[in-house]
Formats: C-alpha cells, sequence, structure tokens
C-alpha cells in the first residue's frame, strides 16, 4: 500500500469518533475498525450466527440483530469469551478494512483502531487520542449510560496509556475545549499532507 496510511487510536471515552470527524471533514477517507466491527456482525452474517450458537439466542435482540450491550457486558467480564470473539471477527474485518483503504482517493487516510496502540501492519504512523481517565469515564457514562465497574474493566482491558503514548508518532492531548482540538487536528492535517507529498 502505497498512499500514507494514519493508524489512529486511543482507549474507551478519549475521543476517536470527535477526531476522525473532523478529519473526514478535511476529505480524508477514514477506515474505522469500529464501523467495520458492526458489518461484520450484521443480521445474516456466518459471524453472527456463530456468536449466537456460543452465547445462545439471547445475544440477540428481538429483531435478530446483536444486543451489543449485553455482549460487552459477556465479553468484558470473560476474558477466553473476548479472545473467542477477536478470533472469529479479527481476519474479516482486517479484510474490509484493507480493501477501504486501497480504494482511498485522499492524499493520505486514516485507519481509526477501537482501543491498539495505533499501530498495524496496514498503517505507517501512528496517531494516539489521549485523555485522563476521570474524563474518560464521564464521557463513556453520558454517550451510553455504562456502568463505572464495566467502563474500568474496558479501560483495565485496553492497553495502558503509558504504552500507547510510547509508541505514538503523534499525540492529540483532548482534555480540553473543541476548538483547541481543531487546532490540533489542522496542524497534523498539513504535517500528514506534508509527508504524503514526499512519499
Amino acid at each position: 500500500m502505497k498512499r500514507l496510511v494514519v493508524g489512529l487510536t486511543g482507549g474507551i471515552g478519549t475521543g476517536k469518533s470527535a477526531v476522525s470527524d473532523r478529519f473526514a471533514a478535511l476529505g480524508i477517507v477514514i477506515a474505522d475498525a469500529d464501523v467495520a466491527a458492526r458489518q461484520v456482525v450484521a443480521k445474516g452474517t456466518p459471524q453472527l450466527a456463530s456468536i449466537a450458537q456460543y452465547f445462545g439466542e439471547e445475544i440477540l435482540l428481538a429483531s435478530g440483530d446483536l444486543n451489543r450491550a449485553k455482549l460487552r457486558q459477556r465479553v468484558f467480564s470473560d476474558p477466553a469469551a473476548r479472545h473467542w470473539l477477536e478470533d472469529l471477527t479479527h481476519r474479516p474485518i482486517m479484510e474490509r478494512l484493507r480493501e477501504e483503504l486501497e480504494s482511498a482517493e485522499s492524499p493520505y487516510a486514516m485507519l481509526v483502531l477501537s482501543a491498539g496502540t495505533g499501530q498495524s501492519p496496514l498503517t505507517h504512523r501512528s496517531l494516539v487520542v489521549d485523555a485522563s481517565k476521570a474524563v474518560q469515564r464521564k464521557r463513556v457514562q453520558l454517550r451510553d449510560g455504562s456502568s463505572l465497574e464495566i467502563i474500568d474493566k474496558i479501560i483495565a482491558a485496553q492497553p495502558d496509556r503509558e504504552t500507547r503514548i510510547a509508541l505514538a508518532d503523534d499525540i492529540i492531548e483532548n482534555n480540553s475545549t473543541p476548538e483547541a482540538l481543531d487546532a490540533r487536528v489542522l496542524d497534523l492535517h498539513q504535517s500528514y499532507l506534508e509527508l504524503a507529498s514526499h512519499g
């Protein structure tokens, strides 16, 4: 893959979507692992059938769609179930993301990785969105009403902030205002355009 691909990551509630939305508004193609993950377990997919078989039919909503809140609760209280789910979905998710990145027509592209270190065989550079744990917990509670216990389990299951930051090429501190975030994204956009033009 010749085009510059930036891997964007950060823990839950750090504001990855706020950042990727700003890059998308600047015309950058965004391939999002969370979106791909939802698509590969959509109604009618073989992956969803496997999930229902593994966890039981109660993991589905009345509509036949996946009950994502119930699945999240199950996998974050059972490491074996989480590993099983990752094994099931990893390859189809990566294939979908690779296709999106290869067909991108923007000067560079961005791969949003839900919680890793921002490094992937598909990326050339990593950008980490960081926020304090207090900010993370508050944002997630406001967004989806999860209990602090579940939020803390999710945070604990993700790579810690120090590891992510140590491996990052670029960092956005997102504890501040939307205006500060706008300015930081614009700065990085200019620097990625420059890198892409020399690639």
